[in-house]
C-alpha cells in the first residue's frame, strides 16, 4: 500500500485562493522541487548537523539590481552556506561548486552530489537560498506576508535571483582569495533552469552548469499538451500495469457519478476516509491526480506499488475500492483517526512565480490514451485568476524572450557552452528537458529509468549501475571543464606582458 503518512507538496492551487471562492474551479500545476520533501519548512531552514563543515552566513543583498531608484538600494539578508571542509585553499585554483536554491527554503543538511564529490575536486561548496524563500525574504517578512504586499512582491523574479547569486559568488571568491577558482553552478528542477540560465547570463562568473531535470522548454506552448507532463505520467503507469492504468482512467467518471448523488459527497468522504467532508468532487480528483503524478515524478517504485495494490483487488471489486486500496491514510496528529487531508492550500512563492513569469501551460491534454480526463490550459482563465489573486496579469512570453527557448538548440549552439542537461525519462518533467547533445560541451545525459533530480541525491550502495555511471559521466565532464579552464588561464598568463 502506498503510504501517505505526510501530505506531499500539493499541486499549486491558483486558487482555492481566489479568496477561497468556492464557485471557482482552481487551476493548478505540478510543483517542481529538486527533492521530494516529507515535511515542508517555509520560513525556517533546518540547522546543519548530520554533515560536518557547514557554516551559515548572511549577505547584504540589494533589493533591486536593475533600477537606480532610492528604494532599489534597500538591502535584505540573503542566507548562504559554506562548506570548506575539502577546500583546496586560497589561491589553489580549486573549484567552487555552487548550489542554486530553488522555490523553497534552502536545505543543505544532507549528503548529496556536491558533498559526495567535494573531496575529489577539493572544492569549496556554496549553497545559496533563493530570494523570498526561507530566511531570505526582504524586510524580515515571511514569504506569505511578503506576497500580500504589492510593492514588495514585484522584486520576486528569476532575473533578480540570478543577480543575487552573482553578487554572492563574487563576494565568496573575494573573501576566500579564490580569484583563479572556476565556479560550477548546480541546480535541480527550477534550480536546474536557473543553473542553465546563469551560465548563459553570467558566463564570466560560472564556468559551467549542471542542470538536473530542468524543464526549460515548458514555456510559450513549445511543448504540446498531448506530449506534456501528464503524457509521461500516463506512460509510467501504463508500463507498470495495463489493468492499473485502465482502472485509474475509469475512476474519474466513477467519482463524478457517485458525487452526483444527493448524498454523494458524504459517500466519497466516508469511503476515502477524508479528514474533512469533500466539498467538491474536483478536490478529491485533484488529490489523487497529485499523488499519481508525484509517484511518477520522484519514484517509479511507488508507481509499481500503487499498481500492485490496485491489481491485487479481487476481480469484482468496485473501481473506487481498488483505488482506495492503494492509499494508506495519514494520521494528522497523535491520537487522531487516520485520514486523507485533501484540501492542503499552498499560497507560497511558487504561486506568485507562476502567476508572473513562470507560466507553464500544463494540462491533461486530450490524448486518446491519457489516464486523465480531457483538460486544456486556458490562458485567459488562468490570467483572470492571477489578476484577482495578485492584481497583475501573467507574462507568458517573458521567459522565452529573456532566456530564449524557441529554437533553443540553435541559440545554445551559437552562444552557449559547458552545460550538462540531465534527465530521468520516468520523470514527467523530462518531456520539457533538453534530451539531445547540442555540441561537445552542451551535453544531454538521459537515463531510461531515472526520476526527478535523482543524480543530485547522495550515492548509495543500492544505487543501480546506470545511476552510478550517470554521476561518473557528469563528474568526468566537469573535470574536463576545470582542466580546460586552468589550461586556458595558464596560456593567457604566458601571453600577458610582464608587469
Amino acid at each position: 500500500m502506498y503510504s501517505l503518512k505526510v501530505p506531499f507538496f500539493h499541486f499549486l492551487r491558483v486558487l482555492i485562493t481566489l479568496l477561497f471562492c468556492s464557485s471557482v474551479t482552481p487551476f493548478y500545476m505540478p510543483r517542481l522541487g529538486t527533492f521530494r520533501r516529507t515535511i515542508h519548512h517555509d520560513s525556517k531552514t533546518i540547522p546543519s548537523s548530520s554533515v560536518p563543515g557547514f557554516r551559515k552566513f548572511y549577505f547584504n543583498q540589494k533589493l533591486d539590481h536593475f533600477n537606480y531608484k532610492p528604494e532599489s538600494y534597500t538591502t535584505f539578508k540573503q542566507m548562504y552556506v559554506i562548506n570548506a571542509k575539502y577546500w583546496g585553499g586560497a589561491n589553489s585554483g580549486s573549484p567552487i561548486l555552487a548550489y542554486l536554491g530553488d522555490e523553497e527554503a534552502l536545505y543543505y543538511d544532507y549528503k548529496n552530489f556536491l558533498t559526495d564529490h567535494a573531496p575529489r575536486f577539493k572544492a569549496l561548496l556554496v549553497y545559496m537560498e533563493h530570494r523570498y524563500y526561507g530566511e531570505s525574504v526582504p524586510f524580515g517578512l515571511s514569504t506569505t506576508k511578503a506576497l500580500k504586499n504589492s510593492s514588495i512582491r514585484g522584486y520576486f523574479n528569476s532575473a533578480q535571483a540570478l543577480a543575487d547569486y552573482a553578487a554572492v559568488l563574487l563576494h565568496v571568491k573575494k573573501t576566500y582569495s579564490a580569484k583563479t577558482s572556476p565556479i560550477i553552478v548546480v541546480g535541480g528542477s527550477y534550480g536546474g533552469m536557473l543553473a542553465s540560465w546563469f551560465r548563459l547570463k553570467y558566463p564570466h562568473i560560472a564556468h559551467g552548469a549542471l542542470a538536473s531535470s530542468a524543464p526549460i522548454l515548458y514555456f510559450d506552448n513549445i511543448i504540446p499538451p498531448e506530449k506534456g507532463y501528464y503524457s509521461v505520467v500516463t506512460k509510467d503507469f501504463k508500463e507498470s500495469s495495463e489493468h492499473c492504468y485502465q482502472t485509474i482512467r475509469n475512476s474519474w467518471a466513477e467519482i463524478d457519478r457517485v458525487a452526483s448523488k444527493s448524498n454523494g459527497l458524504s459517500i466519497l468522504s466516508k469511503r476515502f476516509s477524508t479528514c474533512k467532508k469533500v466539498k467538491r468532487a474536483s478536490n478529491l480528483k485533484d488529490y489523487l491526480d497529485n499523488n499519481y503524478a508525484y509517484a511518477a515524478q520522484y519514484d517509479p517504485a511507488e508507481v509499481d506499488s500503487i499498481c500492485r495494490d490496485i491489481d491485487a483487488a479481487p476481480i469484482k471489486t468496485d473501481i473506487l475500492d481498488k483505488i482506495i486500496a492503494a492509499f494508506e491514510p495519514a494520521t494528522p496528529q497523535k491520537g487522531s483517526k487516520p485520514c486523507h487531508d485533501i484540501e492542503v492550500i499552498n499560497l507560497e512563492g511558487w504561486g506568485w512565480q507562476t502567476c508572473s513569469e513562470m507560466v507553464m501551460p500544463i494540462s491533461h491534454g486530450n490524448a486518446s490514451d491519457s489516464m486523465y480526463p480531457p483538460e486544456h490550459f486556458d490562458l485567459d482563465s488562468f490570467s483572470n485568476q492571477c489578476k484577482k489573486l495578485y492584481g497583475v496579469l501573467p507574462q507568458p512570453h517573458w521567459i522565452t524572450t529573456y532566456y530564449g527557448s524557441h529554437d533553443l538548440k540553435s541559440i545554445l549552439h551559437k552562444f552557449g557552452s559547458n552545460i550538462i542537461f540531465s534527465n530521468g525519462l520516468k520523470d514527467p518533467w523530462s518531456c520539457a528537458g533538453v534530451l539531445g547533445d547540442i555540441s561537445d560541451s552542451l551535453v544531454a545525459i538521459s537515463t531510461v529509468n531515472g526520476s526527478h533530480c535523482l543524480d543530485l541525491s547522495a550515492a548509495d550502495s543500492t544505487d543501480p549501475q546506470w545511476l552510478v555511471q550517470q554521476r561518473h559521466t557528469e563528474v568526468k565532464i566537469i573535470e574536463g571543464w576545470i582542466a580546460k579552464y586552468h589550461s586556458d588561464h595558464q596560456a593567457s598568463n604566458k601571453l600577458s606582458p610582464p608587469s
